[in-house]
């Protein structure tokens, strides 16, 4: 018997297996507008779901009818936004909802653009700081706080009060950091605020509605389905809910749904994918309400912005929670020195397992529920964080999966700048600036004249099959999920080269990079980075020795068919479509691991380069049976100029984090990282020691340089 299972739940029904400890990486005056100013159409009041309304009415305190008219305002100050001049736009020092005149509001460093704003519909007002003056004291600040501060919460720009703040908790001030509040409060343009409590990333330890990784059952929430560029099936969620190479089950039965393949949680943001790979699964556009009325079909993407009200959809009680923007593009600071940049701050409440569940403005995507910055208590002012959802979709190159584009009519913008980036004699490659749209672009058409040639995802392609020696012309229109699509490009005219197609003989740049992503007994995994060439790589050849292994048209590959316990020697060539190939790659050296049988200990002895603020990961696959040791022993071989900077630890295959080496060290006195250290830690008594273990290092310091050499572990 087959069972079928629907992710209609896509955000907010399921949870994240989370068995957490932390990670290496956690490591001037208001004028209104004329009366004849423009407002944008309202959609018809019908429109605004059931759950938002009665969300919203209650979080703010208004009535229902009051409610959905304010749904609709937002919705009219986004298409206010998307309209402004863009002389408006260069002067903008920011941009809110005004829930007073129901508008939006801007904020602008000059007389001729406020006018122009107000001319647009835009509520204006005229501030003495601009957009880079505050991001020069956002910089002062993150300079003063250093590598870790003592109760510092977050800070960023206020945009109302055209200001940069500094939030503080007072019960864990030091005396460094009272050196660093007088410090900052002598900048002009920065405030200060003192409270109580500390931010949280909320995955917990309870069981419940969600989707678990791995055999436990610790759980976050599910945010937003997505479609992969080949139709590949996704979702979106929290990155410190996920672990690369973990497997995800359902809350209920344990059934597989699919495996995490990608996972941030650093300054870049905190966000992870999960790839469905069970055909069981079929992704739905749904938003669940939890019976606070029909779900909500998601019907595309958006920036939330300061003033709007918000609802999100997580698996701890009360499930369905809402309130208004407070702050956008703030940087938070986590125990253990994780600091994460480009958050968004409400005055909404949330708890522990909300994380990665989906956060909505009316029907369209904002944000993946990321952590409390009061934990989970919810006292008045900026409580529930959100990771903007447009970084992740752009990250991964997804397009969200919407309700078959419902309200969506209208077209992106055109495609500029079209323009020849080489030629041959059968082909000529082209690229452009990218258009914009209201919910997001997902292809462009490149013609030939008057006839369709290909059809691409980026803003980049080839054309091929042409004539030598001919003028050939191209446009490029964009294209959104609900069809609609933009005016031409400008027209661009390339002719051809003269004579042999095999004219190119202009070999691609030598692949960056090449690394060895995880081993078995009888395989290894090489990843690399993309070469470039005048026309275009067609692919990539792996050699093991002199041999050739395989060939891949990605910057990955696995070679199979190897002997346990066996050092090999891979390098890497680029070709392109006449021919021609790269110098080979500096070669790697990767010993495969044991058969099972006796063998315990399983290593990776690549180079990886240790960078400040970011996370440095090396992958063994394990093929030993039965329990992980107990202890597990550790070896780090690795040069760093400051260890202290350095936090490090192991995630097992069972997806649990286990802490080697904490940030800091209780001393702040940079010294050198050892050649080689040992470690050792005692697993859960249900860990395996069979599937991937992956070491964490996580920089938490700047100005610093390092390598991790290898490692080892036996289980």
């Amino acid at each position: 018997m087959s069972v079928t299972c629907g992710l209609a739940f896509a955000a907010g029904a399921l949870g994240v297996a989370q068995s957490y400890g932390g990670t290496p990486e956690q490591g001037a005056g208001a004028t209104s507008a004329p009366a004849a100013a423009p407002r944008a159409a309202k959609p018809d009041p019908g429109a605004a779901p059931v759950a938002q309304v009665a969300g919203v009415a209650a979080a703010l305190d208004i009535s229902r009818a009051e409610a959905r008219e304010r749904l609709q305002d937002q919705d009219a100050a986004h298409a206010t936004y998307k309209r402004l001049p863009e002389s408006v736009h260069e002067d903008l020092a920011g941009h809110w909802f005004d829930a007073e005149s129901g508008k939006l509001a801007v904020a602008v460093t000059s007389g001729a653009a406020a006018e122009q704003a107000r001319a647009a519909g835009a509520e204006a007002k005229v501030v003495e700081r601009s957009q880079a003056e505050l991001d020069r004291l956002v910089a002062q600040v993150r300079k003063a706080a250093g590598k870790r501060m003592p109760g510092l919460k977050s800070f960023g720009v206020d945009l109302v009060s055209n200001s940069v703040s500094v939030a503080i908790n007072r019960n864990a001030k030091t005396a460094a950091t009272e050196r660093f509040i007088k410090r900052v409060r002598a900048l002009p343009g920065v405030r200060v605020v003192e409270s109580e409590g500390a931010p949280l990333q909320q995955a917990d330890l309870l069981n419940g509605a969600g989707w678990n990784r791995g055999q436990t059952n610790n759980n976050c929430s599910v945010g937003f389905n997505a479609t992969g560029t080949g139709g590949s099936k996704h979702y979106l969620t929290a990155g410190h809910c996920t672990a690369t190479g973990t497997t995800a089950y359902s809350e209920v039965g344990q059934v597989k749904i699919g495996n995490v393949n990608g996972s941030f949680n650093n300054r870049e943001g905190d966000f992870g994918k999960v790839d469905v790979t069970e055909a069981s699964w079929t992704l739905k556009p749904e938003v669940n309400t939890w019976g606070t009325g029909s779900n909500i079909i998601v019907s595309g993407s958006a920036e939330a912005m300061v003033g709007e009200a918000v609802c999100h959809s997580g698996r701890t009680d009360p499930k369905w929670e809402c309130g208004k923007v407070t702050k956008v593009n703030q940087t938070v600071e986590y125990s253990g020195g994780l600091v994460i940049e480009g958050l968004t701050f409400t005055d909404s409440c949330s708890q522990g397992g909300d994380s990665g569940g989906s956060w909505l403005v009316g029907t369209k995507a904002v944000g993946l529920h990321e952590g409390g910055l009061n934990g989970n208590s919810c006292p008045a002012g900026d409580n529930a964080i959100f990771q903007p959802v447009n970084e992740a979709l752009q990250k991964w190159n997804l397009t969200l999966l919407t309700g078959g584009g419902g309200d969506d009519t209208q077209a992106p913008t055109a495609p500029s700048g079209l323009r020849s980036t080489g030629t041959t004699a059968n082909s000529v490659s082209l690229s452009w600036t990218a258009s914009t749209d209201n919910v997001g672009v997902t292809a462009y058409d490149v013609y030939n004249g008057s006839a369709l040639a290909t059809t691409v995802t980026g803003t980049s392609a080839t054309v091929s099959g042409l004539t030598a020696n001919t003028d050939y012309t191209f446009t490029v229109k964009a294209r959104d999920a609900a069809g609609n699509t933009s005016a031409a490009s400008s027209s661009v005219t390339a002719r051809t080269q003269t004579g042999d197609p095999g004219g190119d003989d202009e070999p691609p740049t030598t692949p960056g990079g090449l690394r060895s992503t995880g081993v078995t007994s009888t395989s290894v995994s090489l990843s690399w980075d993309a070469s470039v060439d005048n026309v275009g790589v067609s692919g990539y050849d792996v050699f093991r020795g002199t041999t050739l292994a395989t060939s891949s048209t990605s910057t990955s590959a696995t070679v199979t068919g190897l002997t346990p316990n066996t050092d090999y020697s891979f390098t890497v060539q680029a070709k392109d479509a006449a021919g021609n190939k790269s110098k080979p790659t500096r070669a790697v050296i990767v010993r495969t691991s044991g058969d099972g049988g006796g063998e315990r200990t399983f290593s990776n002895e690549t180079d990886y380069p240790i960078r400040d603020f970011q996370v440095t990961t090396s992958n063994v696959s394990s093929t030993a049976d039965g329990a992980a040791a107990t202890p597990v022993t550790v070896k780090v071989t690795a040069t760093h100029t400051c260890q202290e900077d350095l936090q490090i630890g192991v995630r097992s295959p069972s997806g649990r984090y286990y802490q080697l080496k904490a940030y800091g060290d209780n001393n702040w006195n940079c010294t050198p990282f050892a050649s080689t250290r040992t470690f050792t830690f005692t697993p859960t008594a249900s860990e395996v020691a069979r599937g991937t273990w992956q070491l964490r290092i996580g920089d938490n310091g700047p100005g610093d340089t390092g390598v991790l050499s290898g490692w080892s572990i036996t289980v």
